[in-house]
């Protein structure tokens, strides 16, 4: 079978819809993986989460990229001080999570906290990031590296762009000349009323708002084909999912 990459957007701790998501996409042992952060905070399955993606990392070709709940989770799992942000934008319902598992697990999972990737650049010069970069000569060169995690910027300035602006006019961003493709969560496209992976010039959305009462994601970096699960909320009919502020 031909090889895939298939990139995922935010989970939040919705493991039964990775688990649909997974089996929907049908994906096979060629295939690549890529996961653009926040796997914790919201659904009550964040430590259950963690535990199945070191499993699939054992099978799969996987790349895990750290969003800002991860940094939030991983500060937690360190030191065990909770922030006040942190847990009432979903902290609550991974502290929880946590109830059960015992200091070997945790250490594993520190591990693979720790072994997160801020972004990825693959061989054709695509780049996968949580949130964003600030700098016109790319992340590596980031000032603030907080920005690969909380940058809206990135993606506010590819959304807006004037569509007949071309790629070698001098009013071209120099931060989207930079990559192929650049593929992002962070944001979820319900602010916009979309439901679906959204496109900025060269920026791909894949953040579908599945912590809220969206669906994850998962696209085929070639095709542009993409799957979703089925909303997470209805997975989780009992819970309240994370708080609708933007975060």
């Amino acid at each position: 079978m031909k090889k895939r990459t298939l990139v995922f957007g935010d989970i939040h701790g919705g493991l039964k819809a990775l688990v649909q998501l997974l089996d929907r996409a049908r994906i096979n042992q060629n295939d690549q993986l890529i996961f653009l952060g926040d796997y914790v905070d919201g659904w009550s399955e964040s430590a259950q989460l963690i535990n199945f993606l070191i499993e699939l990392s054992q099978k799969y070709l996987c790349v895990f990229i750290k969003g800002n709940h991860d940094v939030w989770c991983q500060d937690w799992l360190i030191n065990q001080e909770i922030n006040d942000i942190w847990f009432s934008h979903g902290g609550k319902s991974t502290i929880d999570s946590y109830q059960d598992i015992d200091l070997v697990i945790k250490k594993k999972h520190l591990d693979f906290f720790a072994n997160m990737k801020d972004y990825y650049v693959d061989e054709n010069n695509n780049l996968f990031i949580h949130a964003g970069f600030s700098s016109m000569h790319g992340p590596e060169k980031e000032h603030y590296t907080t920005n690969y995690t909380w940058d809206r910027t990135l993606w506010e300035m590819a959304l807006t762009m004037d569509k007949r602006i071309k790629k070698d006019s001098l009013s071209y961003p120099k931060r989207l000349l930079i990559y192929n493709e650049i593929y992002i969560g962070h944001t979820p496209t319900l602010n916009y009323n979309m439901e679906v992976p959204m496109q900025g010039c060269n920026v791909w959305n894949i953040d579908t708002g599945a912590g809220f009462y969206g669906k994850l994601t998962c696209l085929d970096m070639e095709t542009k084909i993409f799957w979703q699960s089925d909303v997470v909320q209805s997975l989780y009919p009992k819970e309240k999912g994370r708080n609708k502020q933007k975060d």
